[in-house]
């Protein structure tokens, strides 16, 4: 009689997440309260725009099962020995005063230094420092994210009737955003942003998330990693133990990856004459 035991998911160095807008209607509670029901890693990024501060201050909350489900995953990582850090965006900006406060296995700080296995040094930031580069405001820019809002409205009954029919998650909002000439160059300009800050402060890449666009890629030898957001990709970022780097979507796939860099060989001294 033979027996099968559940296999456990790979233990993750450390993970990255933001742009989870808890308490808006566009949050997909539930299915975050599962990724993290799986997760097992020793430290957990919490990369901006958590709880939608801004939104519960002047929408309608939604809060329900799903969102309590997700606070209680990250107390049971915690209680697990997981140590979340907390760098917060600008929809949960009032969090910003409490920066540099450290409790058991937690910590908030307005940006942090993440160092790989491999030696990597990756700022970890929430990524709306870099507005002032890629926003053109006035009200094309106004116009837009009125728009943004009705598209992620229907990206919402639009998979609403895919899981009836048992059809997987799929992103209404990301496939027009891709569509776009103004979006796609709106998205380069942020991404050379933080790719131009880590370079200036002598890192090796940046880790961000506020554009609701996942990424993961290396130019000129530095990093560009953006672990995406719970209200259209529904993804995260995951270093494995070897520095190895991972796009992850919410079912653990993954959708991108970066190898762990190769180690450095010492250098030989010449042999004397």
């Amino acid at each position: 009689m033979t027996s099968t035991v559940a296999q456990l998911p790979p233990r993750r160095r450390a993970v990255f997440l933001s742009d989870v807008h808890l308490g808006s209607k566009h949050c997909h509670a539930a299915e975050l309260a599962e990724f993290l029901g799986r997760l097992r890693c020793d430290r957990l990024y919490l990369v901006g725009d958590i709880v939608d501060l801004w939104w519960m201050a002047q929408k309608r909350v939604t809060w329900g099962s799903a969102q309590y489900r997700v606070i209680e995953a990250l107390h049971a990582l915690r209680r697990a020995g997981t140590e979340l850090i907390y760098v917060p965006g600008n929809h949960d900006r009032p969090i910003r005063r409490f920066c540099g406060l450290a409790l058991p296995r937690m910590s908030i700080r307005r940006r942090s230094i993440h160092v790989t296995a491999d030696g990597r040094r990756l700022l970890v930031t929430h990524g709306d420092d870099y507005d002032g580069v890629t926003h053109f405001g006035g009200l094309q820019e106004q116009f837009g994210d009125w728009l943004y809002y009705r598209i992620l409205t229907g990206n919402q009954l639009l998979n609403r009737a895919r899981r009836r029919c048992g059809l997987r998650y799929w992103s209404l909002s990301e496939f027009l955003k891709r569509q776009s000439g103004a979006a796609e160059r709106y998205i380069a300009r942020f991404v050379q942003a933080g790719l131009d800050d880590a370079r200036r402060r002598g890192l090796d890449g940046v880790i961000c998330g506020h554009i609701h666009r996942a990424g993961l890629f290396e130019r000129d030898g530095c990093v560009y990693a953006n672990d995406g957001d719970w209200v259209e990709s529904l993804t995260a970022l995951a270093e494995d133990p070897d520095g190895t780097l991972r796009l992850l979507s919410h079912h653990g796939d993954t959708l991108a990856m970066l190898p762990a860099r190769e180690p450095q060989q010492p250098t030989r001294l010449p042999h004397a004459a």
